[in-house]
């Protein structure tokens, strides 16, 4: 990975889930990546476990696929692996990216065994049950062997081919796959190699290593440490590999023997392996990024909108680049569904849910979901009503003359058509059908007698018509609120009055306002169709102050209206008018900050509303606390414990209230003033021998939760309980240390009232000054700072309740390494072997001795050899000895700890005498061995992929050694870097690097010297590099 990518942005729009695969099953992954906002198309890898390409395995078992869909511009990714095998098992990551953006993600694969079910089927016998994948070919050499008797089937055992390969030699490989039906054993192996436990090596260059494994959050900083040995050691730091150089991002110090590496503002690119090397000594870590929860910032407000309308509900999120689930109700709606009415859209941190057209089965709340919170928003849809605005009016025209019919709707959408006569009217050159707005005229030029007629307009859609109707005149007089009798109004001297009396008729009747016989006020409008008459009342007071019951009348309530703070839209809490000034507002989220206002409403119409409320929280009581047990009862005390509530709410909690009462009674006590934190509590001085009922209650803002109750009374009365050692089992029998290291001895014991513990050593108490005691309620520990040899003993541990005890023993001991052997003496030498004997060490550290190392050196040199390691007896013989030297031997002692420090020297020598013989050698004749060059191996044809290194070798012999020239065409190739000619004893390989297609050609080695020469050739092919996609559609 390169070190400028640290912008992590959110690519995948779907990505692949971790999966539990049956042996012998296919399994495919899906990625989909957005490409919207990228400028060129996004590169994808799979990998397999931290760097394994799998783009370069890609082939019969793994399978890769890329679709693009230009609409949606996004880019579909699939691997598909064929009959899951145990070694695919593991952890993947597929990494995605474009230019300066990039992400990834991982999943693990988890492979079972299939349930092999026995098939009756005849060719099932002859076919290889150990080829593996060949396995459906049939083997009909079967069927020239002599029938033999049908056995039954043994239970066949499931055997880990794993383990067997981890326990074999290297020489039964071969046999064991071919006995399982392993077709990759090279790959296996590669991986046992991997998997192999290695010894830890003591590291001389590194006083403290690093740590197996760290983990950050996102966008937080590292510091990786380690202490060198030498402070002038020189360190680098690797990256998945590759060496990282100090940069903004990556700072690498050196303080004294400290070395560390800062990494600055990490992004998941810096979720590697990490090495820091010293020569060649090296430590390795893993480094894991964690991503922090996606919170939503901006949450969902609620819709009230008419059918047909554009509705968009909108969030913010902390991040850019999160994956939201959006659902309604409880289905989730998916992207995937292109017939689906759903729209979603993405701009930074902005994600929308878009619904271009609402309906009625669009009401209901909708739910928006991220991995750190949730918001949800109530939609409301109303049927949608046309209301006729100006109906069309009757005309009377002369001929020749200009007739227009306007008619007026209140959607500015809907379109209709124009009948006369129940037909349907077609525009032409004399007659005009316009649409502007909510306005639809029909006009007729130049009328003509047969214009005469019934027209009407009929809205698209809508069972209505609009014709010219006449209706006879109406007054509609609405005093309700403020009147005393039927059409009276009162009203307080002094003020104005207004009158609205809404007035019906077609054509538009004549308004006469009169006050007694008196006309006060005319309207110049013609009604021809008859009239009506119709009289108020108008009563004048000088105080309202003596007509309270009547002013009282006048009001009719409040309408209430609340919003989500931030939010500009209001939805109505009632459509009743509420008469009280108290309301209970239900519906609403908890932990949403809300505002309200309040419309006063009378007779006349609606007040403006008053100020906005101050933003306030609903906020609900938690749920009970659950599984509340006893812990403890004495004769006065009873502990109780519990668990936390499982709904807390936007309220949090505050503490814990406990209450208890007697059996039978009503009347509660608190048992604690304050509120406690903690989930555990001890009630105190409670009557003795008397049952009590106790119940606790969580408390937040919102008032106390439901109380949790115990399911019976408790008597309180103190138990007496035998006391009990609960001996751990390593202590059961011999306990070992070594001289030095720390014992800790934890003893947990049981028993009522508390016990008395008592430590003893070897029958006597154990010294204080020595050996530490801490007793509890529950354990006793004993421990030992620096274990000494005088520590080793038998200690026992007695615990006590008035006349009633229990014991236990542990035998511990205390071993170190033990001292030399003693009289170390040569006892017989003859040949090329010498006898020795020994006795064993005065101290033997403790414990057993478990065998002696022996060594032998030459006088001469006085280097020592080790002869025997791990001999068990006081005597052994020393064989292969040099005829004519003297050789002195010395020897170890070992035991559970190790060598003894210092050895035993033989107290005399052994001498291997020399002997009369004498060797003539014979005399020697060399052999010529001067040849002409002569290429025993030729050069073989190649070809090879544009771009990948390669190398063609053969191999030449020939004395004296002959001078190597290589030519490509018969061209003789210069110092070309691009080309390394090497020769190892008669071995000489070409190789070429990076080649392109005019490398391609034949290439030739000849070898000269001075009795001959002798040249080979070959021709390499350079193939042009193609994707898997291309070779697939070829």
């Amino acid at each position: 990975m390169l070190a400028e990518r640290t912008e992590l942005t959110g690519l995948f729009v779907e990505k692949p889930e971790s999966v539990v695969a049956i042996s012998g099953k296919d399994v495919t992954f899906v990625v989909k990546v957005d490409s919207t906002n990228l400028t060129r198309k996004p590169t994808m890898k799979w990998l397999k476990g931290k760097w394994m390409d799998l783009g370069s395995k890609a082939g019969k078992h793994i399978q890769l696929k890329e679709t693009y869909d230009r609409n949606t511009k996004i880019y579909t990714y699939e691997m598909k692996i064929v009959k899951v095998v145990p070694g695919d098992a593991g952890g993947y990551r597929c990494e995605v990216s474009a230019k300066d953006k990039c992400d990834s993600c991982t999943f693990e694969v988890t492979v079972e065994a299939a349930e092999q079910e026995e098939q009756a089927d005849i060719l099932s016998s002859f076919k290889r049950a150990d080829a593996g994948e060949d396995e459906g070919e049939l083997d009909f050499s079967a069927l020239l062997k002599a029938a033999k008797k049908k056995k039954k089937p043994e239970p066949e055992l499931e055997i880990d081919v794993w383990e067997l390969l981890k326990s074999a030699h290297p020489s039964e490989y071969e046999k064991i796959a071919f006995q399982y039906g392993i077709t990759d054993l090279r790959g296996m192996l590669k991986r046992l190699k991997k998997m192999k436990v290695v010894e830890p090596k003591v590291s001389e260059a590194f006083l403290r290593r690093l740590e197996s494994a760290y983990s950050v959050n996102k966008g937080k900083k590292i510091v990786l440490s380690v202490e060198v040995a030498d402070p002038n050691a020189e360190v680098k730091w690797l990256k998945n590999g590759q060496e990282i150089k100090t940069s903004a991002k990556y700072i690498i110090e050196s303080d004294g023997n400290i070395r560390t590496l800062t990494i600055n503002k990490c992004s998941l690119a810096d979720d590697a392996a990490y090495e820091c090397v010293i020569g060649t000594d090296k430590c390795f870590t893993e480094v894991f990024v964690k991503e922090p929860p996606i919170t939503i910032t901006k949450l969902l407000d609620d819709y009230q909108v008419v059918v047909g309308e554009r509705v968009e509900f909108e969030i913010e999120v902390s991040e850019e680049g999160a994956h939201v689930i959006w659902m309604f109700e409880d289905q989730e709606l998916s992207r995937d569904d292109k017939s689906s009415k759903y729209r979603f859209k993405k701009d930074g941190k902005r994600h929308c849910l878009i619904i271009q057209e609402a309906t009625v089965e669009d009401s209901g709340m909708y739910f928006v979901y991220t991995n750190g919170g949730h918001s949800k928003g109530e939609l409301i849809v109303e049927e949608k009503e046309l209301e006729v605005l100006q109906s069309i009016a009757d005309l009377t025209v002369k001929s020749a003359e200009q007739a227009m019919f306007k008619c007026e709707v209140s959607d500015e959408k809907v379109t209709g058509k124009w009948f006369k006569d129940g037909v349907e009217v077609q525009a032409s050159n004399r007659i005009k059908i316009s649409h502007i707005g909510r306005i639809h005229r029909l006009t007729i030029d130049d009328v003509k007698p047969e214009d005469a007629g019934d027209y009407t307009f009929v809205p698209d859609g809508y069972a209505l018509s609009l014709l010219p109707q006449i209706y006879p005149p109406k007054i509609h007089l609405d005093v309700a609120g403020n009147m005393v009798s039927q059409n009276t109004i009162i009203v307080v001297a002094g003020n104005k009055l207004r009158l609205d009396v809404e007035i019906t008729g077609e054509p538009a009747p004549t308004v006469c306002w009169m006050k007694g016989d008196k006309i006060v006020v005319a309207l110049q409008f013609i009604q021809e169709r008859g009239a009506q008459v119709s009289s108020t009342l108008i009563q004048v007071i000088k105080s309202l102050n003596h007509n309270k019951n009547l002013f009282g009348f006048c009001f009719l309530g409040y309408l209430m209206e609340r919003k989500k703070k931030g939010s500009s839209r209001w939805t109505k809490l009632n459509f009743d008018v509420c008469e009280s000034t108290t309301y209970e507002a239900k519906r609403m989220i908890e932990g949403i900050l809300y505002e309200m206002r309040v419309f006063a409403v009378n007779g006349i119409g609606i007040s403006a509303p008053s100020l906005n409320s101050k933003p306030f929280m609903p906020i609900a009581p938690t749920s009970e606390p659950t599984k509340l047990t006893v812990d403890d009862v004495m004769d006065t005390t009873c502990s109780l414990k519990w668990l936390a509530p499982e709904k807390i709410g936007a309220g949090g909690l505050d503490g814990y209230i406990i209450e208890f009462c007697k059996e039978g009674e009503t009347e509660w006590h608190p048992a604690n003033t304050d509120l406690v934190d903690r989930q555990s509590y001890t009630v105190r001085n409670l009557p003795t021998g008397e049952k009590m009922n106790f119940r606790v209650f969580a408390v937040n803002v919102a008032g106390r939760s439901p109380p949790a109750l115990l399911g019976q009374p408790v008597t309180v009365r103190e138990i007496m309980e035998h006391p009990k050692i609960r001996l751990p089992r390593e202590l059961r029998t011999k306990f070992i240390k070594r001289v030095g290291e720390k014992i800790n001895l934890v003893i947990p014991f049981q028993g009522k009232p508390r016990p008395i513990a008592v430590w003893q050593k070897d029958g006597q108490p154990v010294d204080e000054k020595k050996v530490g005691v801490r007793n509890s309620n529950v354990d006793s520990i004993l421990f030992i700072r620096s274990a000494e040899r005088e520590h080793s003993g038998k200690y026992t541990l007695t615990l006590k309740i008035e006349n009633m005890e229990d014991s236990a023993n542990i035998d511990i001991r205390i071993v170190d390494k033990p001292g030399p052997p003693t009289q170390v003496h040569v006892t017989d030498v003859w040949g090329f072997n010498a006898a020795l004997e020994w006795n064993p060490p005065k101290d033997d550290g403790n414990c057993e001795i478990t065998g002696y190392t022996i060594q032998k050196a030459d006088k001469k040199t006085k280097e020592w050899f080790t002869v025997y390691e791990h001999n068990r007896r006081t005597n052994c013989t020393a064989s292969d000895l040099v005829i004519g030297n003297e050789y002195m031997f010395r020897i170890y002692s070992e035991n559970l700890c190790g060598l003894s420090e210092d050895p035993c020297m033989s107290k005399n020598t052994a001498v291997v005498p020399k002997t009369g013989l004498e060797h003539k050698r014979a005399p020697y004749k060399e052999k010529d061995m001067s040849c002409a060059p002569k290429f025993t191996a030729p050069l073989v044809d190649r070809s090879v992929t544009i771009g990948y290194s390669t190398a063609i070798s053969c191999s030449v012999r020939g004395l004296p050694k002959p001078k190597i020239i290589w030519m490509k065409n018969k061209m003789i190739l210069g110092d070309n870097p691009k080309f390394l000619m090497q020769n190892n004893q008669g071995v000489l390989t070409l190789n070429i690097r990076k080649p392109s297609t005019f490398d391609s050609g034949k290439y030739t080695c000849k070898a000269v010297n001075e009795l001959g020469e002798d040249e080979v050739e070959c021709k390499l092919e350079i193939r042009g590099n193609y994707t898997y996609t291309e070779k697939k559609l070829m």
